[in-house]
């Protein structure tokens, strides 16, 4: 986290608000890093320091395969039900390693923090990282820290990167990808986004609804474990399962069709659509994954699936076509069907 020196037992801190001073390098610089955010995510391979982890040479058994990714969240607010940009930038990171196959082990954290940001607030967000982490089991254990002008940043912005391992034998991807295979998604849609917008307050309506923001990792492996001939894993972030369907039938060169009446909502989301104008297909998730999977194996799956907390409202909502590849299309309830393509432009934006 650019400082060398340890993080001291004792909490010395006394500012209550970021300066500029804390971004200098200097002395503010270091005991903002070993007070306030090293504390927060302590660990061994955090505890020296240095400009990056040294990590084991372990990290890979035989046979598996290196996966890294990396997110920044800019989310607004900061805080909103059922998570905050802490808990957002761990599972965002987390989910996209945990879809392509791998198994998370670590990850990095870097703060871009406001000239005036509470550190009280900043306390709260590297706390909800921790606890997120740990629910992920992944350890924070490099980052850096810098201060922008008051009005440059919204706050606080992050960016996490992750590493993690892909066991050996597993291949997912379009290529795998067969007529007849079944669309899984792990339950209700749309309500990360539906929660951003009513913390914004932009409207006078009071929509109960929470974030479904969580790390993916265990139920993917318990999907691994259901059902080894999974073909294909995204996790429907910004954009909705509208955007993953599209981006899976177009770089695998088959069709999807949807049914409109298997697709989980919450009755509140809906509700809120229905007044809002918002297509429950584009709305941001960040907890929910759509999969891919041999017709055989979709009822074990659905059953493994449902057994997990993150996928009690798991459902199959649509099945591959080798007709018109690249097209995605939805039955509606009431018998018709239309064509769901890319959104132009985004419904909410600043949503993760």
């Amino acid at each position: 986290m650019n400082a060398v020196a340890k993080p001291r037992a004792v909490d010395h801190w006394r500012d209550q608000h970021i300066t500029l001073a804390h971004g200098a390098g200097g002395r503010a610089m270091r005991e903002l890093i070993e007070e306030v955010i090293v504390p927060a995510f302590d660990n061994g391979l955090l505890a020296p320091l240095e400009d990056q982890a040294r990590i084991a040479g372990s990290l890979l058994g035989h046979g598996e395969s290196l996966a890294f990714t990396t997110d920044s969240f800019v989310v607004s607010p900061l805080r909103f039900p059922g998570g905050d940009i802490g808990r957002l930038a761990v599972c965002g990171t987390v989910n996209d390693l945990a879809v392509g196959g791998a198994v998370p082990k670590h990850l990095s954290c870097a703060l871009i923090l406001e000239e005036g940001l509470p550190v009280e607030t900043l306390r709260e967000v590297l706390a909800s990282m921790a606890r997120a982490a740990e629910e992920a089991g992944v350890s924070i254990v490099t980052g850096d820290t810098k201060v922008v002008e008051r009005g440059a940043a919204d706050g606080l912005f992050i960016t996490t990167a992750g590493i993690g391992a892909i066991p050996a034998g597993r291949d997912t991807g379009p290529r795998m990808v067969r007529p007849g295979d079944k669309l899984i998604v792990n339950g209700t849609l749309g309500d990360h986004g539906i929660a951003v917008m009513a913390a914004r307050n932009d409207l006078a309506l009071q929509i109960p609804v929470q974030s479904d923001a969580a790390p993916l990792n265990g139920l993917v492996e318990a999907m691994f474990a259901a059902a080894p001939g999974l073909r294909w894993l995204r996790d429907a972030t910004r954009g909705g399962l509208a955007t993953i369907t599209n981006e899976f039938a177009r770089e695998g060169r088959f069709g999807i069709v949807l049914d409109e009446a298997a697709i989980p909502v919450a009755d509140a989301v809906r509700g809120a659509c229905e007044i809002l104008g918002f297509d429950i297909l584009y709305l941001a998730n960040e907890g929910k994954l759509a999969a891919l999977v041999p017709a055989e194996e979709a009822d074990g799956l659905l059953a493994a699936m449902r057994s997990h907390p993150l996928g009690r409202n798991a459902a199959v909502v649509g099945e591959v076509h080798a007709e018109r590849p690249g097209l995605v299309t939805m039955r509606s309830r009431f018998g018709g069907e239309r064509v769901v393509d890319l959104l132009l432009g985004e419904q909410l934006p600043r949503i993760c």
